[in-house]
């Protein structure tokens, strides 16, 4: 696959079912002016000016993309649309009281039925099935860790709740976690879909106009200047490479894998059903969904960051990842052992110092970002609350904890390669001690501040 349609097995899609050819939008036309200016094309820009024409249909607004809208992870995740956050409760109300912690939380789990919402207003089918994540322990110790995180979550709110493994579990499991918050989505159908609906709303969205930089009432780009009395930037991992926002977002790569469809008898005996999500209590984090045209979607972490928090097409795609992705699926679910891999993608995503997304408003200019790879409803949130924010509308949104929230730089090379990478190496060395041992790793513990514990 070429272009475009090779970035994801999600765009692919797209194109083989007829559904969108990808063709780009015309690059802004030289210098003009609009009430806002939104910097990047993924959903979190998109819903934003989506919330925005909900509470003011006279709003010109502008958004340029440097690609394609959809081209960055918003296109290419997992597509997991949870109740998630990538900064956990306990800490939340540890820095900012119980409150804002149970208020958070409660955001969140509603995000997850907004979504749903606002793609059926706008018209876009985007296959969104709430059918919950399916958490498998799979040894004694993962077990211990999943009864600890439903004990845990019950005092937040969360319903989640464990039970012992049963016929049709992950091979291997011991208990199974579950939690009801969360969506099957086909991440591109929502983010192509809600750019079209914006577009037949007036909203204009300039593709391959690549911002440079921005200030209070304007956004310099390389077709143009547009001058608008609100900045939205919402560029997320890609933010690494422009020079205003290089080093407060670190972008760290996530890789999948897809497989062909599997038949009626492979998923009777995997057990998943339509809607629903999974992962396990490993370190180094994989997750999966079952797609509406019955394949495999599998994920994980472990490409390492690049020095200088580089991003090219090339890293995308690492074949020891795919393989050993390949391999954790099949361990997961023997049935598929024979069964093709189809599409290998991957891209970055934005990671803040102390792993905690934020909203902010200066008067003018707005951001938003982040989330770790739990962007696909957090992006939801991010939009509604920035429209408030720009519209000077107090809500329940804008007294939320990540709102005003301003993460630390990440260090300077070769600080932050050596970091980032021992983070990643921490985490497979956890599983593999946990393995040997059958207890609760120390290397996980003693590495927790380096990758997003608390």
């Amino acid at each position: 696959m070429s272009g475009y349609r090779g970035v994801s097995f999600w765009l692919d899609q797209l194109v083989a079912t007829g559904r969108d050819d990808l063709t780009p939008r015309p690059p802004l036309d030289g210098d003009r002016t609009a009430d806002v200016c939104v910097i990047g094309g993924g959903l979190t820009g998109l819903w934003t000016a989506w919330y925005l024409l909900q509470g003011d249909p006279s709003l010109q607004i502008v958004v340029v993309e440097r690609e394609i809208a959809g081209f960055g992870a918003s296109g290419r995740n997992g597509g997991w649309c949870s109740a998630l956050f990538p900064r956990s409760a306990a800490s939340i109300a540890e820095h900012d009281g119980l409150r804002a912690a149970l208020a958070m939380r409660r955001a969140m789990r509603e995000t997850v039925d907004e979504v749903g919402r606002a793609a059926a207003e706008a018209g876009v089918d985007c296959d969104f099935v709430k059918g919950g994540t399916v958490l498998y322990a799979r040894s004694a110790v993962q077990d211990r860790a999943a009864r600890d995180e439903v004990t845990a979550s019950d005092a937040f709110g969360d319903a989640m709740v464990h039970r012992p493994a049963a016929p049709g579990d992950a091979d291997g499991t011991v208990g199974v976690a579950w939690t009801p918050d969360c969506a099957r989505v086909q991440p591109a159908a929502l983010v192509r879909g809600l750019a079209a609906a914006l577009e037949a709303r007036g909203v204009v969205i300039a593709e391959h106009t690549p911002a440079t930089s921005w200030a209070a009432g304007r956004v310099v780009t390389t077709r143009g200047t547009v001058s608008a009395g609100a900045v939205v930037v919402a560029t997320e991992g890609y933010g690494a490479q422009l020079a205003q926002t290089r080093r407060r977002i670190l972008p760290l790569y996530s890789l999948m894998i897809a497989t062909a469809p599997l038949p009626a008898a492979a998923w009777d005996r995997i057990g998943l059903e339509h809607g629903q999500t999974f992962s396990d209590y490993r370190h180094l984090l994989v997750y999966g969904q079952r797609t509406a045209d019955d394949r495999l979607a599998f994920g994980g972490r472990g490409a390492r960051y690049h020095w200088g928090s580089a991003i090219r097409p090339g890293y995308d795609r690492v074949p020891r990842v795919f393989e050993h992705l390949r391999r954790s699926l099949v361990e997961l679910f023997p049935v598929v052992a024979d069964v093709p891999v189809t599409h290998t993608w991957g891209g970055p995503l934005g990671v803040p110092r102390d792993w905690c997304a934020s909203v902010t408003w200066d008067g003018s200019v707005g951001t938003a970002g982040g989330y770790v790879g739990d962007g696909l409803s957090t992006t939801n949130l991010a939009g509604r609350t920035l429209a408030d924010l720009v519209r000077g509308v107090r809500s329940d949104l804008t007294t939320l904890p990540w709102v005003g929230h301003r993460s630390p730089d990440w260090e300077p090379e070769p600080l932050r390669f050596l970091g980032a990478n021992a983070g990643l190496v921490a985490t497979d060395l956890a599983d593999r001690e946990e393995r040997l041992t059958g207890r609760a790793s120390i290397a996980a513990r003693v590495m927790a501040p380096l990758t997003g514990g608390h």
